[in-house]
């Protein structure tokens, strides 16, 4: 199982061709001069690219990997997944991105600064740069510990190749050039994937066959509506909790707000966001159909014992290479599929990283930084998250058993973030003392429940063989760490009893039970310490989310549970009173702000003295 010159060509292409992206945009039109062209793509983007972008950002090579192994191993009942892509979606769509993109902000956290204070935002931004920092080298690590594993292409050189064309068209070409990658990487995708299922499906048949032959064998699975929380996959698990890990993806992270802050308006933003819907299920149905054509290929043409894979996530690479043997070319552009997934998340997170870094962090220390050197500066932060991913890879490659905790981490911090900005926007009446001490009791509670289920998993090897036992299970491989930790939850002992149950929660439970843990705490300590009183709530920072739900009440009553926060079409001289007396008086617009507001001005908004304004007739409720 090796590369030929072909195979090996076609690889190189689509690492060249990436970087080529990234100088074009570096030489042409402003160069990248402006911190809003680099971080923001100049806010002039359409919504298809900004919708391939969405999609490529968080398709990582884990779940091109995973995916397909989940199913081969347990049937399609992950496949149920996509029910919850629509609310997932159309919730950031209709909630979250008005918000964001109405306050014209640059950094996601910028927001918790308009909504609470200061101290909220560092604490958002310092938790977000953890959670990205650890999972970027990991992205990086372990595609290429697989495909060496399978291949024996070379390690560090897959590495290094990889880090460093990340870290080239990433600081060079900005957004713009990470936007149209991710484009380029995307269909990259699509192919690759695409090619293996009909390749596949025609050694065996075809595709009618290979659905009959995993019916018989019991790899279809039905709808399973057990309301249990702790049960593996349900409906209601993949339906439901998805929603929260989708929102918590899609809804208020900054590798993803920050491209639709990206669109020339608010509606293509929005646009965007609809677009993922489809793109998101086909992805879905590729890999869920490929787990089918491996498992009937490896049914009816088992390798060899020495050829077997030793853990899930080799297998879609053993399969791969031997389904396309006699097919130069084709394994060369699966592993350009592969590495896709890494490059677009990679160069995703080297963006946002650079951007919270250099919005929240440096501008508020520095505020009269030129143009230019803020620039300089982001590139050079963008660079230097670069080099720091390789240092995590290396790192990685050390860890053993301990990376699954690692990488439990990325999947238990997303929900503490959601929960804190859902405190901010659904909830008037929270302070900044409820939402810092929600945020680190939500951390808390994600870690107590992550590590205790990672430390009971390694004192009892609970993995079930899959059919024709092609796998061997081991725990201190890095990247079946990956595939069962962000795809393949814990299975639960036999009896757990008391506080051992709560560490067999499903996985896809994690977002809705931290995010839900942030905004108890939150309340309770906001009530215990004195709500936020409405005067110094700005309007705009505020999603009136039970009015609309209710919106059968009397007016009445509608207006108490705003929680005495008046909105503009309430009362609009009032608002503008209440949006000087609060943060624009007191120092809280981020820097910037004016020139973001003459900007807003330009395109129709209403400004109340600082970032743009809602109009009367969509704050309604």
């Amino acid at each position: 199982m090796e590369f030929t010159v072909i195979d090996y060509s076609i690889f190189a292409l689509l690492l060249v061709l990436s970087s080529a992206i990234g100088l074009f945009y570096a030489l042409s039109g402003n160069r990248q001069r402006t911190v809003q062209e680099f971080l923001l793509a100049n806010r002039n983007m359409s919504f298809l690219p900004v919708a391939l972008s969405l999609l490529a950002t968080f398709q990582s090579a884990v779940a091109i990997l995973g995916v397909p192994a989940e199913i081969y191993r347990f049937g399609t009942e992950y496949w149920f997944l996509g029910c919850s892509y629509f609310l997932g979606l159309l919730i950031p769509a209709h909630i979250f991105i008005p918000i964001f993109y109405r306050l014209h902000i640059t950094s996601t956290y910028e927001y918790l600064e308009l909504r609470f204070n200061k101290t909220v935002r560092v604490f958002g931004t310092v938790t977000f740069i953890f959670q990205m920092v650890i999972y970027m080298g990991v992205v990086l690590y372990a595609p290429a510990l697989a495909l060496n594993a399978v291949t024996g292409f070379d390690l560090w050189s897959a590495v290094l190749t990889i880090g460093l064309v990340c870290t080239l068209y990433t600081t060079l070409g900005g957004l713009k050039a990470v936007i149209w990658t991710d484009v380029f990487q995307t269909l990259v995708m699509f192919a690759g994937q695409l090619a293996v299922i009909v390749v596949g499906a025609w050694r065996v048949g075809g595709m009618a066959r290979i659905w009959h032959l995993a019916e018989q064998e019991g790899k279809i699975s039905g709808i399973d509506l057990d309301p249990d929380p702790f049960k593996r996959y349900t409906f209601w698990t993949l339906s439901m909790g998805g929603v929260f890990m989708m929102l918590s993806l899609y809804g208020v992270n900054q590798a993803q707000v920050q491209r639709y802050l990206s669109a020339r308006s608010e509606w293509e933003a929005k646009l965007s966001c609809y677009a993922v819907f489809p793109c998101q299920q086909i992805m879905l149905c590729l890999s869920c159909l490929t787990g089918l054509v491996m498992f009937i290929y490896d049914r009816e043409h088992p390798l060899a014992p020495a050829q077997r894979p030793r853990s899930s996530d080799q297998l879609v690479l053993y399969f791969v290479m031997d389904v396309l043997r006699d097919l130069p070319g084709l394994p060369g552009l699966f592993v350009a599929c592969l590495f896709s997934g890494s490059l677009s998340t990679i160069s995703s997170a080297f963006n946002s990283l650079a951007t919270v870094t250099m919005e929240d962090l440096v501008r508020p220390c520095c505020p009269g930084l030129s143009e230019s050197r803020a620039t300089l500066l982001s590139k050079l932060l963008a660079l230097g998250y670069g080099l720091l991913c390789l240092g995590m890879a290396y790192v990685s490659s050390m860890l053993g058993p301990v990376l699954q905790a690692a990488i439990s981490i990325f999947g238990m911090v997303g929900g503490p973030l959601l929960g804190l900005f859902c405190l901010g926007m659904f909830f008037p009446c929270a302070n900044s003392t409820g939402a810092v001490v929600g945020l680190l009791a939500g951390l808390a509670m994600a870690f107590w429940v992550g590590i205790g289920s990672l430390l009971q998993s390694m004192g009892a090897a609970r993995e079930p063989y899959p059919p024709n036992n092609t796998l061997l299970p081991t725990a201190s491989n890095l990247t079946t760490a990956l595939a069962t930790t962000l795809l393949t939850p814990m299975l639960a002992p036999q009896s757990p009893s008391g506080l051992q149950k709560f560490y067999n929660l499903s996985y896809m439970w994690y977002s809705a039970h931290n995010s839900t843990t942030v905004v108890l705490v939150g309340l309770l300590v906001s009530l215990l310490t004195g709500p936020t009183p409405a005067a110094a709530v700005d309007p705009r920072t505020i999603y009136p989310v039970l009015p609309r739900l209710l919106c059968c009440l009397p007016h009445k009553y509608r207006q108490k549970l705003c929680c005495g926060v008046v909105f503009p079409d309430q009362d609009s001289d009032h608002t503008d009173t209440v949006v000087k007396s609060n943060g624009m008086a007191n120092g809280l617009v981020p820097p910037g702000s004016r020139q973001r507001e003459q900007e807003a001005e330009g395109q129709g908004y209403i400004s109340m003295g600082g970032a743009p304004e809602y109009s009367l007739q969509e704050t309604s409720f």
